[in-house]
C-alpha cells in the first residue's frame, strides 16, 4: 500500500518486517563484464553469485510469508489422497469459487495440458496477448494464436488504465472468419506480461463472455497475476474502489470456464493448477494429468508446495499483499520518469518496463535493442533484468527473425523482496546509463536453440561495446563499483 507523507509525497510502504535475509554481492564492473560475456549477453545464463539485484522475474522469487513457511511443516506426504491437496482444493473453492482442481508443477505444465486437450491442428486461440510458453505449446499442438489487443496496447506512452483489454470488434471478426467450430477457446491473461504487465477490466471480461458464451466457446483465464489484476480493477475501474480483492476475484471467476495459473506469482510459491466448475472440461483434462505431471492429488508439486499454495491463495486477496509489488512498481516508474527515462505507462503489474526503442533508438530492431539494454543495465549496475522483445520471439518457418511488437526491458519487482534503497539505486544507475546510451551497441546470435531461444541462446556484442561501456563506468564510479 502507499501512504502520503507530511510534505505531500506519496510512497509505497512495506506492510511487513524482514526477519530472514539472504546475502548478496555487488561484483566490480570488470567482473560483471566478464560474467555477461561468458553468459553470451543473455541475462538468463548469469550465475546468481554475479548478481546484485535479481529483477529477471517475479516467478518463484516472491518472498513467502511466515504462515506459508509454517504450513510447509505440516504437509501430508502421501502419494495419493494427500490432505494437503484437499486443503488447497478448499482454498481454491473458497477464493475462486471453482470446484474441480487439477494441480500441476507450474503454469506452463497447465498450458501443456490445455493444449493437449483442446488445441488441435487448424484451431485458433484468440487472446489479449500471447505469452512465450503459451504460444509455443499451442503452436506445437497445431493451433494458431490470434492476438486481438486494443489499439492502446502497444502505446508505451499511454494513460489508458486497461491496456490488457481484448478488442471485441476484432474478436467478433476473427470468430466470423475462422468459424465457431475452429475456435479452441478464448484466453485472457491477467496481467498481460509481454506488453508491460497491463491489466484488463472486469467490464471487458464480461463483454468477452457475453459475446462467446452463447456460441459455446470456452473462456480461459491465465490467472498467474490475478491478484494484481484485481488490485488494478480496485484502483482504476469505476465502481470497485470499495470492493475487496477477494470479491473482485470471485466476480472475475464467475465469467470464466477454465482458470489456470502459475503459483509462482500471485500465490508466491512454486507450482500451478487448472480449476473449473465445468465437469466436462475437468474430465477431458484429468486423464492426462498422471501421464505428464503426477497423481491427481499432487500433480508434480511437493506436498510442502501444495500446503504453501493453499495459504498463498488466501493471502493474495489481502489488499496490502495484492498491491505490494504494484505500488513499488508505480514508485519505481515515477522516479525513472522524473529522470527522463522512457518507461511503459501506465505502470502495470510484475515489473517496471523500460522502452528500449526510445532508450537506444540507434540500435536496429534486428540487432536486439532490448537484449542489448538488458546486458548494459547489468553491466553498469549488477541488476539482472529480462529482455522482452525480438529475442523472445522465435524465427519463422523460413528462418527469419520475427520483429516483436515492442522492445522492452523488464525489471521485475518481486513481492516483499526489495527495499526503497534498492529502488533508488536502480533509478540512479539506469539514469547514468541513459546519459551514456550512445555507447550501447547491438547483438548477434552465435548459439541459437530452435524454440524459446531467449532461455538458452548466446549472443555477442557488435563492435565490442561492452568494454567501452565498462571503461566509461569506471571513469565515473571507480573500478570497484
Amino acid at each position: 500500500m502507499s501512504i502520503r507523507l507530511s510534505d505531500g509525497r506519496e510512497i509505497p510502504i512495506e506492510m511487513h518486517k524482514i526477519r530472514i535475509v539472504q546475502k548478496v554481492r555487488l561484483a566490480p564492473v570488470r567482473d560483471r563484464l566478464r560474467a555477461i560475456e561468458e553468459a553470451g549477453y543473455n541475462t538468463f545464463l548469469l550465475r546468481t553469485r554475479d548478481i546484485f539485484m535479481d529483477m529477471l522475474t517475479d516467478s518463484g522469487t516472491n518472498a513467502m510469508s511466515d504462515n506459508q513457511l509454517g504450513a510447509m511443516m505440516v504437509s501430508d506426504d502421501a502419494y495419493a489422497g494427500s490432505e494437503s491437496f484437499y486443503r488447497l482444493q478448499d482454498a481454491v473453492n473458497d477464493i475462486f469459487g471453482l470446484a474441480y482442481l487439477l494441480p500441476a508443477h507450474q503454469g506452463r505444465a497447465a498450458e501443456h495440458l490445455l493444449a493437449k486437450t483442446f488445441v488441435k491442428p487448424g484451431k485458433v486461440v484468440p487472446m489479449n496477448y500471447h505469452f512465450t510458453t503459451t504460444k509455443a505449446h499451442f503452436e506445437l499442438a497445431g493451433g494458431t494464436v490470434l492476438e486481438l489487443y486494443t489499439p492502446e496496447a502497444l502505446n508505451t506512452q499511454s494513460t489508458c488504465p486497461f491496456k490488457g483489454n481484448m478488442d471485441l470488434g476484432r474478436l467478433e471478426a476473427a470468430i466470423r472468419e475462422h468459424g465457431v467450430e475452429n475456435v479452441a477457446f478464448v484466453r485472457m491473461e491477467a496481467t498481460t506480461n509481454l506488453i508491460g504487465g497491463q491489466p484488463f477490466s472486469l467490464a471487458n471480461l464480461r463483454e468477452v463472455k457475453k459475446l462467446i458464451g452463447p456460441m459455446g466457446i470456452p473462456l480461459v483465464i491465465d490467472a498467474s497475476l490475478i491478484s494484481e489484476n484485481a488490485y488494478f480493477i480496485h484502483e482504476r475501474e469505476e465502481g470497485y474502489q470499495n470492493t475487496s480483492i477477494r470479491d473482485i476475484i470471485r466476480e472475475m471467476m464467475a465469467q470464466v470456464d477454465i482458470c489456470y495459473l502459475s503459483g509462482r506469482k500471485s500465490c508466491a510459491v512454486r507450482g500451478g493448477f487448472i480449476a473449473t466448475n465445468n465437469r466436462k472440461h475437468y474430465e477431458a483434462i484429468r486423464p492426462w494429468l498422471p501421464v505428464y505431471e503426477g497423481f491427481f492429488t499432487y500433480g508434480g508439486m511437493s506436498s510442502k508446495e501444495v500446503e504453501a499454495m493453499a495459504v498463498g491463495v488466501r493471502e493474495m486477496t489481502e489488499l496490502e499483499v495484492a498491491g505490494s509489488s504494484a505500488d513499488m512498481i508505480r514508485y519505481f516508474a515515477e522516479r525513472l520518469i522524473a529522470n527522463n527515462v522512457p518507461v511503459v505507462t501506465p505502470p502495470g503489474g510484475l515489473a517496471c518496463h523500460l522502452d528500449a526503442m526510445r532508450f537506444v533508438p540507434h540500435i536496429p530492431q534486428l540487432q536486439y535493442p532490448a537484449g542489448a539494454l538488458a546486458a548494459a543495465v547489468y553491466l553498469t549496475s549488477g541488476i539482472r533484468g529480462m529482455e522482452r522483445g525480438t529475442v523472445s520471439m522465435d524465427r519463422d518457418k523460413e528462418g527469419n527473425d520475427v520483429p516483436s511488437d515492442m522492445e522492452l526491458l523488464r525489471l521485475a519487482v518481486p513481492r516483499r523482496v526489495f527495499t526503497m534503497s534498492h529502488i533508488e539505486y536502480a533509478v540512479d544507475r539506469v539514469k547514468w546509463l541513459l546519459g551514456h546510451a550512445g555507447l550501447i551497441g547491438g547483438l548477434k546470435f552465435c548459439e541459437e536453440p530452435p524454440v524459446l531461444r531467449f532461455f538458452a541462446g548466446k549472443m555477442e556484442a557488435l563492435g565490442s561495446w561492452g568494454d567501452k561501456l565498462a571503461e566509461a563506468f569506471e571513469k565515473d564510479f571507480g573500478p570497484n563499483c
